[in-house]
């Protein structure tokens, strides 16, 4: 089954009330075709506003999730909360969390399951460093993020990942 055309984007850790009122403005009014899939992400506490104001035939994706429905876990987000306040995805993998933060292959791979689980749609990044990409290692790299996954989902749950290819060495470089 062939998915439609789909796009993405994400704040980081940008944005403000104002801003994001401004942005959606200027989405809401936009002409986008009807048959793309267009999903924003942005910080969470920024995901109950834009889900309330943003139009409704995009959807809003919280930026990260932990891998816990609750609990004593300060600071984390679950995927339960980001459905709860609207969210319908959740960017899953992405590089800053993976180099900055160390989260590993496995760990990214169960968050994805509890995502799932909790009823959210995933985007699953995988990429390489830039010391991989000239080592010429670049597929062992996303196979090795891709494989923790596929060890981990059903086939079905494929149908709720989008896989978002963002070489690290490419995020702002300009290369």
């Amino acid at each position: 089954m062939a998915r439609t055309f789909w796009v993405g984007g994400n704040w980081k850790m940008n944005g403000s009330v104002a801003v994001i009122k401004d942005l959606v403005s200027k989405f809401n009014a936009s002409d986008a075709s009807s048959d793309v899939e267009v999903v924003l992400g942005a910080p969470y506490v920024y995901v109950p506003l834009l889900a309330d104001s943003l139009r409704k035939d995009w959807a809003v994706a919280g930026e990260n999730c932990y891998v816990k429905a609750s609990g004593a876990y300060t600071g984390e987000i679950s995927p339960e909360m980001l459905h709860d306040v609207g969210a319908k995805w959740v960017i899953l993998g992405h590089s800053e969390r993976r180099s900055i933060l160390k989260e590993s292959d496995e760990f990214t791979a169960e968050k994805v399951v509890k995502a799932l689980e909790a009823g959210l749609k995933v985007v699953l990044c995988i990429g390489e460093l830039l010391e991989e990409r000239e080592a010429g290692i670049t597929q062992a790299v996303v196979n090795r993020q891709l494989d923790a996954v596929i060890k981990t989902v059903k086939e079905a749950d494929w149908a709720n990942i989008v896989i978002a290819y963002e070489p690290v060495w490419a995020i702002g470089t300009g290369k």
